[in-house]
């Protein structure tokens, strides 16, 4: 009797220590895995934005900012529409045959899914300056043939309102289209091409 006693306890022991143990393992390693999930504040900044465009008058445009980066979009009037289709011949990429630099959907002449809307990140492809939107007509500084389009003050790139690059310009590539698809008519979502 004596004996079985004697393993009765030692079974017992054996397994608080292994509770113990594992209880103690938990608690070691589940600071570690918690830091391997992004934080709250991570996940934010890459999450897709919503952007209410009721707020965007004919020819304006609204900066909003995603993953870090600024975010253009702009209303185009019927004017604007009609003056991209001119510019191809001023342009180095006009067909937007440079994939990487927007989804399928935006490979057209408007580089968007709406032509009324441009969805632009607002870095210039040269050296990550932020160009100024310059919508006006042939004004004295930018010459008679400018249509509107961004300016890039640090080394003289431009780009026409679809985010085009112009010929004989520091920016070798077109301005990025970032993912996006309109959740319905006045709502665009920015981080996403659609609805999943």
């Amino acid at each position: 009797m004596a004996g079985s006693k004697q393993i009765s306890r030692r079974k017992f022991l054996i397994g608080i220590t292994s509770a113990v143990s594992g209880v103690g393992a938990t608690a070691l390693v589940t600071p570690f895995l918690l830091s391997m999930s992004p934080s709250a504040r991570a996940l934010a900044a890459g999450a897709p934005v919503e952007v209410n465009l009721s707020k965007i008058a004919e020819g304006q445009l609204l900066t909003t900012v995603w993953r870090g980066k600024p975010v253009w979009i702009v209303h185009r009037t019927d004017s604007m529409l009609e003056a991209l289709a001119g510019n191809d011949s001023s342009l180095r990429d006009p067909a937007s045959t440079v994939t990487e630099q927007q989804p399928s959907y935006a490979q057209n002449p408007y580089r968007s899914r709406e032509p009324k809307y441009a969805v632009l990140i607002g870095i210039c492809t040269h050296l990550g300056c932020s160009p100024s939107y310059r919508p006006e007509l042939a004004p004295a500084d930018l010459g008679t043939d400018w249509k509107g389009g961004w300016y890039c003050p640090c080394h003289g790139s431009r780009f026409d309102l679809a985010g085009r690059v112009y010929k004989n310009v520091p920016a070798a590539t077109n301005l990025v289209v970032p993912p996006y698809y309109f959740i319905n008519e006045i709502t665009l979502l920015i981080g996403e091409d659609s609805a999943a």
